[in-house]
């Protein structure tokens, strides 16, 4: 089954439900300002790294183009179950809902 978009609403739920978080921007862009709980896996470095992202993993990025890259890209590989966050951190961020600020840990 391809990847799905989702929007915002849907990224709630799949947060709590448990759904993994990788955002794909890269390092600069993830500090400036993430959704709580995503995990940064630039898009740049994803080669090679595939096996850090789960089955189920929602992908976000800006706008939704990297992540939608990203799961493409995945799916290939056989990863199943992933998501695209249509309208990415952009959105998030105009519906104003919570961002993180800094690397992660």
């Amino acid at each position: 089954m391809p990847y799905q978009d989702i929007f915002t609403t849907e990224l709630e739920q799949k947060r709590r439900e448990g759904a993994a978080l990788v955002d794909v921007r890269e390092r600069e862009e993830y500090a400036q300002g993430h959704i709580p709980g995503a995990v940064n896996l630039p898009l740049s470095e994803l080669r090679g790294r595939e096996d850090e992202v789960p089955d189920g993993a929602v992908l976000i990025c800006a706008s939704g183009n990297r992540s939608s890259q990203a799961a493409s890209y995945l799916e290939s590989l056989g990863k199943r179950g992933l998501s695209n966050l249509s309208g990415g951190t952009i959105t998030w961020m105009r519906e104003g809902r919570e961002l993180n600020q800094g690397e992660q840990p």
